[in-house]
């Protein structure tokens, strides 16, 4: 589903005076693995109790703001996964929390990992220090200013009748396909993104874009725009090395798809709710 209504997070750079961090989330990265304990099968990021009995060197912290009123932070730490515990990558986390909370992750994880590649300045490499009113780094000694970086990039499903076009990428599972999807190079607007990455990927045109929602995705430290568009002319020719297998699928008949938590999954399920609604109209 697509999230319109605002977030059960709020984002602050300084915590308020009178925050109460006792019973605060933790969201512990070990390298490109993220700490969590799993309840009933559902992983969750420490508390601020449960961690004063890991046995972890943290290197970084920093105050993200609050969830449902209880304050966040994103750790960078060092040592070995403490007994109860589990590791791993943020993608374990799709489609088993809510799509908000894996937000909240995944802006933990960008967050430590622009820490990590920007301790020294970019133009003159001295070592940075972080801004004192913003979420950014300062060099003392030229005054760069480094925001944390984010991608923008265009996911599309196109449309043909009842059918969508979806495709497998040369690095995913055989049996796995989904919407196509790229980034957008400067001097582009969203829309030329759109028609390019349809047509370099997959060799077709398409028109009557429509814009549907966005994603934060931390796979890397992109801002998703998710569009339907239509089918308007050309045969599917799969780019060399990048797209293994594309093909029209029917909206009842789906192959292996994404899940959930996956905007690709939200621009299938809403085609997929439009055709049946227009099926059941006759």
């Amino acid at each position: 589903m697509f999230h319109d209504g605002p977030s059960k997070f709020i984002s602050e750079v300084t915590p308020p005076a009178n925050l109460d961090v006792a019973d605060a989330l933790y969201f512990v990265c070990l390298g490109d693995d993220v700490l969590s304990i799993s309840e009933q099968g559902v992983p969750r990021p420490v508390t601020a109790d449960e961690f004063r009995w890991v046995d972890l060197e943290v290197h970084y912290k920093h105050y993200l703001g609050r969830w449902e009123g209880r304050a966040c932070y994103a750790l960078a730490a060092n040592g070995a996964v403490p007994d109860g515990f589990a590791v791993s990558g943020l993608r374990a986390w799709l489609g088993r929390v809510e799509p908000d909370f894996f937000s909240l992750a995944g802006r933990a994880k960008q967050i430590v990992e622009w820490d990590r590649d920007h301790r020294h300045c970019g133009r003159c490499g001295a070592t940075n220090v972080d801004h004192p009113a913003d979420r950014a780094k300062q060099c003392p000694a030229c005054g760069l200013t480094t925001y944390p970086r984010l991608s923008p990039s265009i996911i599309v499903l196109v449309r043909r009748g009842e059918e969508m076009l979806l495709a497998r990428n040369a690095a995913w599972p055989t049996s796995m396909y989904s919407t196509l999807a790229g980034f957008v190079e400067p001097g582009e607007s969203i829309e030329q993104t759109v028609h390019r990455e349809v047509a370099e990927e997959v060799g077709v045109a398409v028109e009557n874009l429509r814009y549907m929602g966005s994603q934060s995705w931390p796979f890397p430290n992109s801002l998703m725009l998710g569009f339907h568009a239509d089918y308007a002319d050309g045969e599917i020719v799969c780019h060399d090395g990048e797209i293994a297998d594309a093909r029209w699928f029917h909206y009842g008949q789906l192959p292996n798809v994404p899940g959930g938590t996956a905007i690709s999954r939200w621009l299938i399920d809403a085609f997929v709710k439009e055709m049946a609604a227009a099926a059941r109209r006759g």
